[in-house]
């Protein structure tokens, strides 16, 4: 892309000062992976597509299916029935074609958490099960990766910077997982689709400040209740 193109298509954030264009060119050459394509994962891929990352890898191995559309704003009704992975493709190529887009359709798992983490500077963890939670987590400390993660379920949500120059990870708030058929989830209790627009996007924007080199707070968890409109950060 020509320098005026650049200038024409990012200037409202070029015209941040903190940012300018020595941060997009950071952007530009960033390699990002977004584990879920789903609630979480289309706001995050919307805006570091936008953003113009250089790089985006998209982790999932589900199909979009009807339940998904009220918060899952990447996929469409055309593409119900198609991977996740191929509809954020379509979506990504339609609103920025400069973006190199990887799609990872399977599950990661322990035998390939590894080598597929290895490739990014950021992972930002969009998934919606304890199990890999605590895998991403665990192979982003072994790998000296930063790792941004958000969950939500109803009305509340949470999102945190883990494993940050040397800042602490998921399991130095939360040591061990508890089991997953203990706990409701989104499939039982629901979500309002606007509630992932917000965590993602909040989860998008500590991303974009990570590569330009903008301050984060790690160590410290946001608690968001969007019922009562409260916002809390709590320490750890």
């Amino acid at each position: 892309m020509k320098s005026k193109d650049i200038l024409a298509r990012y200037s409202r954030q070029i015209f941040i000062e903190k940012i300018g264009l020595e941060g997009q060119k950071k952007i530009r050459s960033s390699k990002i992976l977004v584990i879920g394509a789903g609630g979480l994962g289309s706001p995050i891929i919307q805006y570091l597509t936008a953003a113009g990352v250089g790089t985006l890898g998209i982790a999932d191995f589900d199909e979009v299916e009807l339940h998904n559309l009220n918060r899952q704003i990447i996929h469409n009704e055309n593409t119900v029935g198609i991977s996740k992975v191929r509809s954020a493709e379509a979506f990504v190529n339609k609103l920025n074609h400069q973006v190199e887009f990887i799609g990872i359709d399977i599950k990661i798992d322990g035998s390939n958490a590894e080598e597929i983490l290895s490739q990014y500077d950021i992972i930002v963890d969009g998934s919606d099960n304890f199990t890999t939670r605590y895998l991403i987590n665990d192979t982003c400390v072994k790998l000296g990766k930063p790792l941004v993660y958000g969950s939500i379920l109803g009305f509340s949500g949470q999102t945190a910077v883990f494993n940050y120059q040397g800042s602490k990870n998921l399991r130095d708030l939360f040591p061990e997982p508890p089991f997953d058929e203990d706990l409701p989830d989104c499939d039982s209790l629901g979500v309002l689709g606007a509630l992932p627009g917000i965590v993602g996007s909040m989860m998008a924007l500590q991303v974009l400040k990570i590569i330009t080199g903008l301050p984060v707070q790690p160590d410290q968890l946001t608690l968001i209740d969007t019922l009562e409109w409260r916002f809390q950060t709590i320490d750890f």
